[in-house]
């Protein structure tokens, strides 16, 4: 029998770095005058190379602490500045991959926005509130000189109240559910799409500019397809990043079904044409596909370490 250490990697996970870009002359200038911007990041890294030793004898010598990797987040920040996740995890795979015992990483990024307030008022250049509707995520690999950018969302909660039907089903002994030609649809979108290589080496892609087109896509497609199934919205969700997208090679997708049942008033003297639903949490389908273009040769290595389905 010959046991050995398989794959491994190891890192500090989900630090929480908020930087903040201030204006010239900080703390002196005008307080009334400034406008901050704000990126809030969950970072957490993985390093991956010559560290078996360490395993198999608790040889620490060719091991980079996750103190080290946490206090490297904070310095980089400071260093390079934040202009988006995918660009400073970019910057962090350079650094880490020149360091010793290192040849490949894994870096991700969950990265939270803000909205400035208080217009017209003495804070409004440097006043945010949270905004929650979605978090942005973002993972950086390397292999050697091959670098992988996966970008995505999660927790993207949209619903349409009409326009959704689901019926043509097969039937059988076990069979409850009704068929319905209008019905509410929600779900809660995580998405993960993989930018081409060309992308990830030019310098001037325009990262945040990318996710907002990507979720204008999706939000845009759920919207206006007049869906006969889950299934069918989300793929079409997908082809429409695909082909309006080119910097996109490969997209996934996972929605559960928010289901909505409508209540039976009927015990209550009251109709309920459609108007009056109970929103149910659990049970609830589970919907996911990946989404192919053909033109684009699929790289399992860009999702390696990303939560599979389900």
């Amino acid at each position: 029998m010959s046991i050995r250490v398989g794959e491994n990697q190891y890192g500090k996970a989900e630090v929480r770095l908020v930087k903040v870009d201030r204006p010239a002359g900080y703390p002196s200038a005008d307080e009334a005058g400034q406008v901050h911007t704000v990126h809030d990041l969950n970072v957490t890294t993985q390093l991956r190379g010559d560290f078996d030793s360490a395993f198999t004898e608790g040889d620490n010598s060719h091991v980079h602490a996750t103190d080290t990797q946490k206090n490297t987040v904070y310095a980089k920040a400071r260093e390079w500045g934040v202009t988006s996740a995918e660009s400073f995890l970019l910057q962090l795979a350079s650094y880490w991959n020149e360091q010793p015992h290192v040849d490949s990483t894994w870096f991700k990024a969950e990265e939270f926005t803000w909205e400035r307030i208080g217009a017209g008022t003495l804070g409004e250049g440097h006043s945010f509130a949270r905004v929650g509707q979605e978090t942005r995520t973002a993972v950086v690999q390397t292999y050697g000189s091959e670098r992988f950018v996966v970008g995505g969302l999660q927790d993207l909660i949209v619903m349409k109240s009409t326009g959704s039907e689901f019926h043509g089903f097969p039937r059988d002994q076990y069979t409850a559910l009704g068929e319905t030609d209008d019905r509410i649809m929600a779900t809660s979108v995580t998405a993960w799409w993989r930018f081409t290589p060309a992308a990830v080496e030019d310098p001037a892609t325009d990262w945040d500019g990318l996710y907002d087109r990507i979720k204008a896509l999706l939000l845009d497609t759920f919207a206006g397809v007049h869906s006969f199934a889950l299934q069918q919205t989300i793929f079409e969700m997908g082809r429409a990043v695909l082909e309006q997208v080119p910097e996109v090679a490969e997209f996934k997708i996972s929605c559960p079904n928010k289901h909505h049942f409508v209540v039976d008033l009927s015990g209550f003297g009251l109709d309920n044409p459609g108007e009056v639903f109970h929103a149910s949490d659990r049970y609830y389908g589970l919907i996911q596909t990946t989404v192919v273009n053909d033109e684009h040769t699929p790289e399992p290595r860009a999702w390696a370490g990303i939560p599979s389905f389900a």
